[in-house]
C-alpha cells in the first residue's frame, strides 16, 4: 500500500547518524553535508516507486552535487522480510548503478525513526545550516516512470535551496512503499 509523508516542517534540524555504507566506509551527517545544502533520501532496492525513478534519482543527485549539495541515500527496510534490501544486495546495486553518493544501511532503523521516514522514496532537503527546506516528491512519477518532460520538483527545490537557503513554500509530498519496519 502506498504511503505519503507529511508536509515539510521548515527549519527542523537534521538528526545526526553514524551508518555503514556500501563503499566500506562509515558516514556521519557532517561527512555528507554540502556547502550549500544536504539531501538525505530514504530508498531501497525493491520498491517499485524507487525502481521507476532510480535513473532520475541518480541524474538529479549528480547535478545537485555539482551545485554544492551533499547527497546520501539510506535503506532502512527489514532485510529479513525483504531480502532484496539486504546490505549485500545494496552493495551490488550501488556498484552496478554507479551510485555517485553513499548508500547507507540503517539496520536497526533508528535513523529512519529519527527522521520520521514514511516511505521509499522519502526526500529530506536541508539548507547549509541543516534546516529542513524540502520534503516533497522527485517528480510526478508513481509506480511507473512518468514522461521525460515532467517538472523536476526535487531538483528545482534543491537548486533553490542552494541559491537562497530556502525551499519552496508549495510542495507536493512524495509517495511510495511504506518503510518495512521490523516487528516490535
Amino acid at each position: 500500500m502506498a504511503a505519503i509523508p507529511p508536509v515539510c516542517d521548515f527549519g527542523w534540524k537534521a538528526p545526526d547518524f553514524d551508518l555503514p555504507a556500501t563503499d566500506g566506509k562509515t558516514y556521519r551527517l557532517r561527512d555528507i553535508a554540502g556547502p550549500k545544502g544536504t539531501l538525505i533520501m530514504f530508498i531501497c532496492n525493491h520498491c517499485p516507486y524507487v525502481v521507476a525513478v532510480r535513473d532520475r534519482i541518480l541524474r538529479d543527485a549528480r547535478e545537485l552535487m555539482d551545485l554544492g549539495i551533499g547527497v546520501a541515500a539510506i535503506s532502512a527496510n527489514d532485510a529479513s522480510a525483504y531480502p532484496k534490501d539486504s546490505f549485500e544486495n545494496m552493495k551490488l546495486l550501488a556498484e552496478a548503478e554507479a551510485f555517485p553518493f553513499p548508500y547507507l544501511y540503517d539496520e536497526d532503523q533508528s535513523v529512519a525513526r529519527a527522521y520520521d521516514a514514511v516511505c521509499t522514496p522519502d526526500f529530506f532537503g536541508f539548507n547549509k545550516d541543516l534546516e529542513l527546506q524540502y520534503r516533497g516528491r522527485l517528480d510526478a512519477s508513481r509506480k511507473e516512470t512518468g514522461p521525460a518532460d515532467l517538472r523536476r520538483d526535487l531538483f528545482e527545490a534543491m537548486r533553490q535551496v542552494a541559491e537562497t537557503g530556502q525551499g519552496p513554500q508549495d510542495q507536493i509530498p512524495s509517495m511510495g512503499c511504506s518503510i518495512k519496519w521490523k516487528a516490535a
